[in-house]
């Protein structure tokens, strides 16, 4: 009894301190992650690319921190999240140095390969989630997980400070600072980091255990409506800059500022929605995100005109795809099993990026081959909303699961 009291009250004691430390390495390594976009249009200009290659460079990091999410879901189960956020955000940091390399060397190709690389630096979310979960009793876990998911704020840092910086301090002393950022979270994270007194390590070897999640229906059921929200919301992180540059014709800096009041707000969101749903449960949540996703997509397909009107539309967009990532991983928690969480984490955090990484593509592929419009895009986003929101209203949730 007694060491079960201890352990209780070192769990209490160490809640607020590892959230936020968990929190600040997400969101510095999702500033590295988000590195590329907020100067795509720079890159654009100086390289003479279209509207398919700017598309591609934009969203490479996307689709590695995607992918590579799975595997570092799996060695937060079986390594903690101390020492994966630690080697996550050191090894980040000579990419992000590499991209300054390949730019000052006008070099498309190197562009690629290196912000290919940085997308180790968009695998942080899979550790994270594991790693608070197990801090907090599952009552609030919705709560919490919601505060820690607000570290995709980087993103928004990013968007905001990245062009800032680049005219402040030079394009190369701007990815120094962000790198040497990355290594003094890592020594943080070692330093101030504890895994939870009840977290123990996963035995079982990494490929197997990934293999069994993809067996759980409830991998699959998240996987699906978390595409949607948290690829909203990466997609439009990611695009928006080139977006309103095109449809709206802001300025770097502009389009920079209004990308990231569009990430500021979703961030706001997530742990509302989180917390949401800890009250309301999380279907009645994501319902109520797809929905007003779904509306709002299909007015800014209209194109309304600026500022009031379209800065409106994509910050009331965004705050409804701020609620549905929340109230996905709030459902999450509830479902998952205990001992699975970060590698379920790890590939429903997988199909999100996923989910952010064809947008882009798509957008870019339509603005150039078919019109000089977006509308395609917009409307495909409409579509997949109704058919979440359909899906959540139907489908029989697990026997944890509301």
């Amino acid at each position: 009894m007694a060491t079960a009291e201890t352990s209780t009250s070192l769990k209490t004691q160490g809640q607020a301190r590892n959230l936020a430390a968990a929190t600040a390495a997400f969101a510095i390594s999702f500033w590295a992650w988000n590195m590329i976009a907020p100067l795509g249009v720079r890159y654009t200009e100086q390289l003479g690319l279209s509207s398919g290659q700017k598309s591609l460079l934009v969203a490479i990091p996307v689709l590695v921190g995607s992918l590579g999410r799975i595997i570092a879901g799996g060695l937060a189960d079986k390594l903690g999240g101390r020492l994966m956020f630690t080697i996550l955000l050191a090894v980040s940091a000579p990419f992000v140095i590499l991209v300054a390399v390949a730019g000052q060397a006008n070099s498309y190709a190197l562009l690629l390969v290196f912000g290919f690389f940085l997308g180790i630096a968009g695998t942080t979310f899979a550790v994270g989630i594991p790693f608070v979960n197990a801090w907090y009793d599952p009552a609030r876990r919705g709560m919490a997980t919601g505060i820690f998911g607000a570290g995709m704020g980087g993103t928004a840092l990013s968007s905001f400070f990245t062009p800032r910086f680049v005219n402040w301090f030079g394009y190369f002393t701007t990815h120094v600072i962000i790198a040497i950022a990355l290594l003094i979270g890592a020594a943080l994270c070692w330093l101030v980091m504890r895994n939870a007194p009840t977290w123990s390590p996963s035995t079982q070897p990494v490929a197997p255990k990934i293999i069994s999640v993809l067996k759980l229906g409830v991998t699959w059921r998240m996987s699906f409506l978390y595409a949607i929200a948290f690829g909203g919301f990466v997609a439009f992180s990611t695009y928006l800059p080139t977006y309103l540059k095109d449809v709206y014709h802001f300025s770097l800096t502009e389009a920079g500022t209004r990308t990231a009041i569009f990430s500021i707000i979703a961030v706001i969101a997530r742990p509302i929605g989180g917390t949401l749903s800890d009250r309301l449960g999380p279907r009645t949540v994501v319902a109520i995100s797809l929905a007003g996703t779904a509306v709002m997509a299909l007015i800014a397909s209209f194109e309304p005109p600026p500022d009031i009107l379209s800065g409106g539309t994509f910050a009331i967009l965004a705050a409804f795809l701020g609620l549905g990532t929340g109230g996905v991983f709030a459902w999450v928690a509830r479902q998952a099993p205990a001992d699975k969480v970060g590698s379920v984490t790890g590939v429903v955090g997988a199909a999100g990026g996923l989910g952010g990484f064809f947008p882009p593509l798509i957008m870019g592929a339509t603005y150039q081959v078919l019109l000089p419009d977006y509308r395609f895009g917009l409307d495909l986003l409409v579509l997949l909303a109704i058919g979440g929101l359909i899906f959540t209203l139907v489908h029989k949730a697990g026997r944890t699961g509301q």
